[in-house]
């Protein structure tokens, strides 16, 4: 009988600390859709920001390059900031949840 009173409380620590951790990893999700990250390419032409939840903030052309006239370029640079600020993001998030895997104990590894 020693032994189930063990598993409930063990059962019961275990529950607070997932408790705990998803508290905190719901704050570092609400702090990611804080923080941004500023992309441009084409020497500045095009300029993206995206915010650690992968929302696109904020896209600026510069107006010389739409008088270029040359539309392809400008889809290809609008797409590789685009690839550039979704990768960014992500290495953002991964930077601020990834302290949080290690809470999950021998659950978080193998991912």
């Amino acid at each position: 009988m020693g032994k189930g009173k063990g598993r409930s409380a063990f059962g019961k620590n275990m529950m607070a600390q997932v408790q705990e951790l998803q508290e905190k990893l719901v704050q570092a999700q609400d702090d990611l859709a804080d923080l941004t990250v500023d992309v441009t390419t084409g020497g500045g032409a095009v300029r993206l920001v995206m915010s650690g939840t992968q929302e696109c903030k904020e896209v600026t052309i510069d107006a010389n390059l739409l008088e270029a006239g040359d539309v392809e370029m400008v889809q290809d640079l609008i797409l590789l900031a685009i690839n550039q600020a979704v990768q960014e993001s992500q290495a953002l998030a991964a930077e601020q949840l990834g302290p949080l895997a290690g809470g999950l104990g021998p659950l978080g590894g193998g991912g």
